[in-house]
């Protein structure tokens, strides 16, 4: 009857804003760019970028295009771009990222593993085609 056309949602805009004194527990997935004021516990997947306010605390891992700490981050990150932590962030955590840039101040204890976009999409295929095969179990056997 209706024929909804899906909507081609731009990454390059941050349509989600998770606000000072909100606090979200659970997993975001989200196509468009994250901007963290408040606090978050979960994992974040973004194919956007994820912003991480001054006033942001994420107990997290972070999955995204590029990422931007000016706030606390415990937890591993994954960018594709680039990660730069200002100098009022902290990342407490892992990093693998194609560019890592941190600000005079900023705070950075974990280990960084540099990687190109090629190698990541590369590396991610190879995943994907590694899964086991699900052979369903017949009765009578």
């Amino acid at each position: 009857m209706f024929k909804g056309k899906k909507k081609q949602i731009n990454p390059n805009i941050t349509d989600t804003l998770v606000g000072e004194g909100s606090q979200f527990e659970g997993r975001i997935k989200s196509e468009a760019s994250l901007r963290i004021e408040g606090m978050v516990t979960g994992d974040v997947e973004c194919t956007g970028d994820v912003i991480v306010g001054e006033h942001g605390v994420v107990k997290s891992n972070i999955i995204a295009r590029n990422i931007i700490i000016a706030g606390s981050v415990h937890g591993n990150i994954m960018t594709k771009g680039m990660l730069k932590i200002t100098s009022s962030g902290k990342l407490f955590g892992n990093t693998t990222t194609a560019s890592l840039m941190i600000d005079e101040g900023g705070t950075f204890q974990g280990t960084s593993k540099m990687e190109s976009k090629a190698a990541q999409t590369e590396k991610h295929e190879n995943e994907e085609k590694n899964q086991p095969t699900v052979i369903p179990f017949s009765q009578g056997l």
